[in-house]
């Protein structure tokens, strides 16, 4: 059985170990654009370790930002800043993916540290403001605002769905120019695609509401899309709220379900995460309580899948791959404390991994010299148990350079 510092192949893809940086939302953008922040914060999780950093959120239109600070990929002015950070995560021996994103009901913002609460909700909908800051139309399966605190959407219109099918579609083709080797679909979280798909939200009569199949509709005709124009040999993952938390609401039967056809149309792992679609849900937020639904749906789906939330402790994380619940583990606010959390968590576990040349007079004794590929960057190499000690990483410079 794997471990969690042991290789994870995906289609042409292969990941140098299974702890990867989750997509988390920096709300430090400017009409979409990456910036110097993005670079730093990216890039030094890749410096860190981490084996597949992901993108936060990015909109695939200006309407479906959460808030006026968003990344975005909706327009091809942005690839070029985000192809920069590609490349630095790629000079660091790691894998860069990018998750693609509508938030529906949810966008028009203020950032979290300014409140969070709806940019115009004072306004009727369809009525925008004439700045970002003022705020702008918001869509959702139905009428029916996320709270009070938040703008009251429009209904999209039946003739509309294609327009956001073919907004994610055209973004990933922008990805795919900006040098990303994994696409993610956030379909999770109680933004547009979650949206569709839950009960609790969607109250359609059209073929986009209603029954199972009208309610996951949406969501697969943005799968098949995306996977049209993103190469057969690069892998694409979709983010899913397992549960809804609340009674009658999108459950882990229905997740399983929508794992089985995911899967034969061509995703290759199901990012579980749950909650989101309502605001009254009761959510118990323990250590590794969403590894469950990573567990069932690996299990009854036959499908990839990655466990996250609350996993905060190195030999819980490698003990959710071992146990053979989840094939991978993404992590989030534990990388936001630590950056180089990936290295330490290595070290805890016995499986150190190489460092960047640049930090090797910092490195415990023994450690080796990242590569800038996955075989070279995670070496098949004898474990060390705790107590080892082995040649200096300065000793181990010196020898490699002897032998050229």
């Amino acid at each position: 059985m794997p471990s969690l510092f042991d290789p994870l192949p995906l289609r042409s893809v292969t990941l140098a170990h299974r702890l990867i940086v989750s997509p988390m939302c920096q709300y430090s953008s400017e009409h979409g654009f990456s910036n110097d922040w993005h670079l730093v914060h990216l890039g030094s999780r890749a410096v860190g370790g981490a084996a597949l950093v992901f993108t936060e959120a990015a909109a695939v239109t200006p309407e479906g930002r959460i808030s006026p600070h968003d990344l975005g990929i909706w327009q091809d002015a942005h690839v070029e800043g985000l192809a920069r950070i590609v490349r630095f995560i790629h000079d660091q021996g790691a894998v860069a993916g990018i998750q693609l994103a509508h938030a529906g009901r949810k966008g028009s913002t203020a950032r979290p540290w300014e409140g969070g609460r709806g940019l115009g909700v004072d306004r009727r909908a369809g009525s925008p403001g004439t700045t970002d800051h003022e705020g702008w139309e918001v869509i959702g399966p139905t009428a029916a605002p996320f709270s009070e605190t938040l703008r009251v959407p429009r209904a999209l219109r039946l003739d509309e769905t294609a327009t956001i099918v073919n907004a994610f579609r055209e973004a990933a083709r922008r990805a795919r120019n900006a040098g990303f080797d994994v696409v993610e679909i956030h379909a999770a979280h109680g933004y547009l695609l979650h949206q569709f798909m839950s009960p609790l939200v969607n109250t359609r009569t059209d073929a986009y509401g209603g029954s199972y199949d009208n309610r996951v509709r949406l969501c697969l005709e943005v799968v098949e899309a995306v996977r049209h124009v993103w190469p057969d040999e690069l892998p694409m993952f979709v983010r899913i709220s397992a549960s809804d938390w609340k009674s009658g609401g999108w459950d882990i039967e229905q997740s399983v379900e929508l794992a089985k056809r995911l899967q034969v149309r061509g995703v290759d792992l199901v990012d579980c995460s749950s909650g989101g679609a309502v605001p009254d849900a009761v959510v118990p937020l323990t250590p590794g309580y969403q590894v469950p639904f990573a567990a069932r749906i690996r299990r009854d789906a036959r499908i990839l899948t990655g466990a996250v939330g609350l996993i905060t402790d190195a030999r819980q994380a490698d003990a959710i791959v071992r146990n053979e619940d989840a094939d991978c583990v993404l992590i989030a606010r534990q990388l936001l404390r630590d950056p180089y959390w990936a290295m330490h968590a290595a070290l805890e576990v016995g499986h150190p991994m190489p460092w960047p040349s640049q930090y090797l007079r910092a490195a415990p004794p023994g450690t080796t010299r990242r590569g800038q590929s996955a075989s070279e960057f995670y070496p098949t190499a004898p474990r060390l148990r705790s107590g080892d000690r082995g040649v200096s990483a300065a000793a181990d410079e010196g020898a490699a350079r002897a032998k050229t």
